[in-house]
């Protein structure tokens, strides 16, 4: 969540503050994304720097995509939601009909990726359309329609936790909701107090949420090296543990 809503507060810093606009902001941070995910499809381990680094730029991506295609192209919120929503059902669609598993928590095939992927930058680019139609569009403000979202995904996640619930439905449903969470969270934090935010600005923001974010993930970090610590350990009294012989006579 962290990663979406500073996707949100450095998408409106580049295009707003220092009023880059969407198109040129889209081209830049787009291109850094495809990048980063040349990187992610190339290796073969799990690297949390590049896999982090992704989910980040795929979700200010989706943010500029989002913000474009609503006020360059001027399509608004319903159509483009619906356009969104039919790509991200076409691309699970046809993952499903793949017969590749969609499971995103164990290891993923070349193909699998690329359609995890595609998924993810679509879900943010929806996700950001859904936050800004409800807080805008609905007039829910953007604290309700923040405090709604969290509500939901609390409750994905106590399903996750206490139930069978497909656990593949559970994480594309929360994953998609991230996004409006983030957006109208982001949005909370950056606009005016006469617009129901509280007017801290897209940069002091977006650097509170980046420390977060670099906090979460040196937690993740410290969690992967006790795990790769304890496996070794395990490794090494196996290797010490003494063999028993059994002699002819024993035998």
């Amino acid at each position: 969540m962290t990663a979406t809503t500073f996707g949100e507060t450095f998408a409106d810093f580049w295009s707003q503050t220092l009023g880059l606009g969407y198109g040129a902001t889209s081209a830049v941070l787009i291109s850094m994304f495809l990048l980063l995910l040349g990187g992610q499809l190339y290796v073969k381990t799990y690297i949390p720097p590049l896999f982090w680094s992704v989910m980040a730029t795929s979700s200010i991506a989706g943010t500029l995509v989002s913000d474009f295609i609503d006020r360059t192209l001027h399509w608004g919120y319903p159509l483009g939601m619906g356009v969104l929503l039919s790509i991200l059902a076409v691309i699970l669609g046809l993952w499903k009909l793949s017969g590749l598993h969609m499971n995103v928590a164990g290891s993923m095939t070349r193909t699998q990726e690329c359609f995890y992927w595609a998924a993810i930058l679509t879900s943010n680019t929806l996700g950001t359309a859904l936050g800004d139609f409800l807080a805008d569009s609905l007039d829910w403000g953007f604290a309700l329609t923040a405090g709604i979202l969290g509500a939901i995904l609390v409750i994905c996640a106590l399903l996750a936790v206490f139930t069978k619930f497909n656990p593949v439905v559970l994480f594309w449903v929360a994953f998609i909701l991230t996004r409006p969470f983030g957006a109208s969270f982001g949005d909370l934090l950056t606009k005016s107090t006469e617009k129901g935010g509280l007017d801290l600005g897209t940069g002091k923001a977006s650097l509170v949420i980046f420390a977060l974010f670099i906090l979460f993930f040196g937690y993740e970090l410290h969690v992967l090296h006790k795990k790769k610590t304890k496996e070794i350990e395990e490794t090494d009294e196996a290797e010490e543990a003494p063999t028993k012989i059994v002699s002819d006579e024993q035998a």
